[in-house]
């Protein structure tokens, strides 16, 4: 076991060292200290720590262990001289590599005895000397050394300057540590070289610092290096002030605002109470009349202990308050009485919206479910469907239609975490997520709730992933006990009819979309557009322009014109704006004094809708009017209903190989390679010589080459076109076709069938091949959607030539 190092050798010389230990010296008296005469090669050595001896400079050292006490008190009592080095750590008989190898020749002025045992002797520096070799012997340690000269200096004026700035340096240091009496001593050292050695070794800097110090070969280096030690003291002493100031005053500056603020409370007890007293006692009142379970009711009263235990001036007091005011303001089990009539459902939604029969059938099974039962966890549903076709607005029917609040949350762009889950309330500007302030906006806990545009809510992001802090939100499982980081207290949404609308499912999360009902929201057919201008945007927008009710009229054949010539939409939110308009002209020409009489005269006219809407501006959604070869008709979808396009073909000679331009997509690249690799295959079964083709160039286009076009509905029409390029067979324009191919020949199914039938009766289409397996999609369509369409059902590529072409 390594023995515990004894406590000596300690130099105890300091900043705060006594005067006696400070050398009086003039400048004449440098050469008779600073040099030896006659110093032996070998000395006896005496290691110190945690300080340095320079030449010339007198320092008491304490003395414990057994060699250097007898060391000290020898040299004393005989006047020998010994080296002293600093050493590196504790050990008691240091080895050659545990010194340090400068040291200086000293001699023993004083030697006595400590009443605690401790030998204490005052030495004094005179000249370095380098260690070459270290004996461990007894009684007492010798090394070899070599004396070090010191190299005069060769800048004298800046070694005078600098010394100017050592003495003023120093002498700020000790006044800004309160030391007054050394700085009266070191007015009595006239020599520089001394003054030099005193500030080194009384300097409170580190035992290797001063170590470097000692070994400089020159005053003038040593000088520099001590500045740059004093300076940064100096710094650190300042600091140091500035941050004892700085804890001073803000000790006093609180001593000083709970001295008044125990005044301030004295007072207000004696005026009738604190204003902390008077919000608590709010609080508890507003409390006392919650409906809530046991483990809300003991979170709310932990919070207001800790409320009643601030400051009415402290920050955290104004943050605790809005806590408490939003855990009140919450309605937590207090819910509004749901109107279970299902006749009147059923009016109140015919009443706001035309149609979409599927969302009123679910509503009116919901209610007629919990009429039976009593209680019933709220339905999740997704209305998903284009633009303008009411998803929105039907939130608020049905809510109007169960009696129940309506709030609606804009999910569009979401891209922060927190803005559903909240903040905690351990940030600056925390605030509640945005679920729970609608909550608390609505004033009950089973409102109709409408998270609008779910399809645009960004994914993972550098602020969470919205799209998964929705799960707990929507899964009936989990929302029951609903945590927002700003409430951090469970809350119950099951209550709450949550109705997400979508443009699409494909931006969905797939988890999210699992968890929720949706519901097709197809586009309308011309009749129900009809009806919903006649019953709902016209006098609407009439109301809105200043027009009684029989002020003017829309013919059916008029908003027939507006429909078919001026939108192409799946929804009515184009009709909409475009009757707005019209009515504005008309409302011009009113008030610019123009009268209309009663009857005929208050009608619009289709002049009046050319000119507020000018020339038609869809009349490329209509079918071809002659047959023509290589131009098939096909039916596409678009997050705005369905679409018709033109499949173009064409042939010229050259060698077999197939273009395709109009903006296409891999995938539509690569039904058109599927349709040309099968025609080739089958060339003579379709009545096609195979000199033809190879010989022969085959182009695909699609017109409207800005849009970007993809999917694989148009491999059938592509084939049937290729087919009609080569054999020159008119196609039959009143037909249209969507289906996906397969190398095999087969058909097979595509999505948006609705979509592309609604597009399709627009552009006067009167015959739809689609696959065998769309037949389903078919079936559970109104039969109003599908009156003057006949539908061809094919599982074969070939067998959509004899339907599509002429003979």
């Amino acid at each position: 076991m390594k023995k515990k190092p004894e406590q000596d050798e300690i130099a105890t010389a300091g900043i705060t060292g006594r005067a006696e230990f400070i050398p009086l010296i003039s400048k004449d008296e440098e050469d008779f200290l600073l040099r030896e005469q006659d110093v032996p090669d070998r000395l006896p050595v005496l290691t110190i720590r945690d300080n340095v001896l320079f030449p010339g400079v007198i320092m008491p050292i304490a003395a414990n262990r057994p060699k250097s006490v007898k060391l000290l008190k020898e040299a004393g009592r005989k006047s020998l001289r010994i080296g002293v080095l600093a050493q590196l750590g504790d050990d008691d008989d240091p080895s050659l590599d545990q010194v340090y190898h400068v040291g200086v020749v000293a001699r023993v002025l004083k030697v006595f005895d400590l009443p605690d045992g401790t030998t204490m002797a005052v030495v004094q520096g005179s000249e370095r000397f380098g260690l070459t070799q270290l004996y461990i012997s007894s009684p007492y340690n010798y090394a070899d050394i070599v004396l070090l000269p010191e190299l005069p200096n060769k800048r004298k004026r800046a070694f005078r300057t600098n010394m100017t700035v050592l003495r003023n340096q120093y002498t700020a240091l000790l006044q800004a540590r309160n030391q007054g009496g050394p700085v009266d001593s070191i007015k009595d050292i006239g020599s520089d070289k001394i003054l030099i050695n005193f500030i080194a070794t009384h300097l409170d800097i580190s035992t290797e610092d001063k170590q470097n110090l000692l070994c400089t070969d020159t005053y003038e280096e040593r000088l520099e290096m001590l500045l740059v030690q004093l300076e940064k003291e100096l710094q650190y002493t300042k600091v140091r002030d500035d941050i004892l100031d700085k804890t001073r005053n803000e000790m006093d500056r609180q001593q000083r605002e709970y001295y008044l603020n125990q005044q301030m409370r004295v007072i207000q007890d004696e005026l009738g109470g604190s204003p902390t007293d008077h919000d608590v006692e709010e609080l508890q009142a507003r409390a006392a009349k919650k409906h809530w379970n046991k483990k809300v009711s003991s979170a709310f009263d932990h919070e207001l202990d800790k409320l009643k235990r601030m400051q009415l001036q402290s920050p955290d007091y104004s943050t605790q308050i809005s806590y408490l005011d939003f855990m009140l303001d919450l309605p937590w089990d207090d819910v509004s009485r749901d109107d279970l009539r299902v006749d009147h459902a059923r009016r109140v939604l015919d009443r706001d919206h035309y149609g979409i029969e599927k969302v009123k059938d679910r509503i009116i099974e919901h209610l007629a479910v919990l009429s039976l039962k009593g209680d019933l966890k709220a339905p999740i549903l997704c209305l998903v469907g284009p633009p303008g076709t009411g998803k929105t607005s039907l939130g608020k029917s049905i809510a109007a239609a169960m009696n129940r609040k309506y709030v609606r949350m804009a999910l569009g762009g979401m891209h922060d975490e927190s803005e559903i889950r909240g903040h905690r309330r351990t940030y600056i500007g925390a605030m509640p997520g945005r679920v729970l302030q609608n909550i608390k906006k609505a004033g009950t806990s089973n409102p109709v709730f409408v998270l609008d545009e779910i399809d645009k809510v960004q994914g993972q992001t550098v602020n969470g992933d919205p799209t998964s802090a929705l799960l707990e939100v929507l899964d009936p499982e989990q929302n029951v006990a609903f945590h927002d980081n700003y409430l951090d207290v469970d809350y119950d949404l099951s209550h709450v009819m949550f109705i997400a609308t979508a443009n699409t499912l494909s931006t969905i999360q797939p988890a999210l979309l699992d968890r929720m009902e949706v519901i097709d929201l197809s586009g309308y057919i011309l009749e129900e557009k009809i009806e919903i201008a006649s019953r709902h945007l016209v006098p609407r927008a009439m109301k809105e322009h200043g027009f009684t009710p029989s002020a003017l009229k829309f013919s059916k054949e008029i908003l027939t014109l507006i429909i078919n010539d001026y939108t192409r939409e799946s929804g009515v939110r184009g009709l909409d704006k475009a009757l707005t308009k019209i009515i504005r002209r008309r409302a011009v020409r009113v008030a610019s004094g123009e009268t209309f009489g009663r009857g005929a005269a208050r009608n619009i006219t289709a002049d009046e809708v050319r000119e507020a809407l000018g020339l038609p501006i869809h009349n490329s959604e209509r079918r071809a009017q002659e047959p023509s070869v290589g131009v098939v008709t096909g039916l596409a979808w678009t997050q705005v209903g369905g679409e018709i396009l033109f499949i173009e073909a064409s042939t010229s000679h050259g060698k077999g190989t197939l273009s395709m331009t109009g903006n296409l997509g891999d995938v539509m690249k690569e039904s058109a390679t599927l349709a040309f690799e099968y025609l080739k295959a089958n060339a003579e079964k379709f009545g096609i010589a195979t000199d033809l083709i190879e010989n022969s160039n085959i182009h695909i286009h699609v017109p409207e080459g800005a849009t970007p076009k993809d999917g694989p509905s148009a491999g059938i029409t592509m084939f049937v076109a290729m087919v009609s390029a080569f054999t020159g067979r008119k196609v039959r324009p009143e037909t249209a076709m969507t289906g996906e191919i397969t190398l095999r020949g087969a058909v097979t199914p595509v999505g948006g069938i609705k979509e592309k039938i609604l597009a399709a009766k627009r552009a006067g289409i009167t015959n739809i091949i689609l696959s065998e397996d769309n037949r389903r999609d078919i079936e559970d369509i109104k039969a109003e959607y599908l009156a003057g369409l006949e539908f061809h059902y094919i599982t074969n590529m070939s067998q959509a030539l004899s339907l599509a072409l002429l003979p």
